[in-house]
């Protein structure tokens, strides 16, 4: 019965939400709503029981570790952004949470976005012996890179040979690129389709098997 129950709710929300197809609708922003303010309710309630009190609450009431007070109290200065008076104080935990994020992730950015992406361009575009498709790959790669790299050289003119030619196709690298990268996103997306619309036909329906 529960399990019906579930079935028939996910369905009738699935449908609520994609009316905003036809038009945005009070149906449509009750399902909304109900999406962020669930997540919302869930979030803090992990939060609680998985950071706040094992990490926070429990080492202070045993009185291991009083530097915790810091941190708590960072994070309630972020209320304050409610109270207008004193709302100044809550940019100091966003400076504090903004310059930590930035300087532990700029140097796994920096591997994993520049020296990665340097080092798969070192590559030998003829090793004896490769299948021709591996060569123009490694061709393609190399010359690739070194034209979207001079689109972006803005400290002398797109005129001649080099920069003219390199920049043009520079922009057909990037065109492509960005092109491929939308194909993927739009593919994740209607494979999301095809599983609600599975969902609807056969576990609500029974249409298909």
């Amino acid at each position: 019965m529960y399990e019906t129950i579930g079935i028939w709710v996910a369905a009738l929300f699935t449908l609520a939400i994609y009316s905003f197809l036809y038009k945005e609708n009070p149906l449509y922003r009750l399902a909304e709503h109900l999406v962020v303010g669930t997540s919302l309710g869930y979030s803090m309630v992990i939060s609680w029981q998985r950071m706040i009190y094992p990490r926070l609450v429990l080492p202070l009431s045993r009185g291991e570790d009083w530097l915790l007070i810091i941190p708590a109290v960072l994070g309630l200065m972020y209320v304050t952004r409610f109270f207008p008076k004193i709302a100044w104080m809550s940019r100091y935990p966003i400076a504090f949470l903004l310059g930590t994020g930035m300087g532990v992730a700029f140097p796994y950015d920096m591997q994993a976005l520049v020296l990665r992406q340097t080092q798969a361009t070192l590559i030998p575009i003829y090793t004896p012996g490769a299948p021709w498709h591996e060569i123009l790959g490694s061709i393609v790669i190399v010359f690739g890179t070194l034209a979207a790299l001079i689109y972006f050289f803005f400290s002398k003119p797109h005129k001649g040979l080099f920069f003219g030619t390199g920049s043009k196709v520079g922009i057909w690298i990037i065109m492509i690129g960005f092109g491929a990268t939308f194909g993927f996103t739009v593919m994740g997306r209607i494979s999301l389709l095809i599983g609600r619309v599975q969902f609807l036909l056969s576990d609500w329906l029974h249409l298909i098997h």
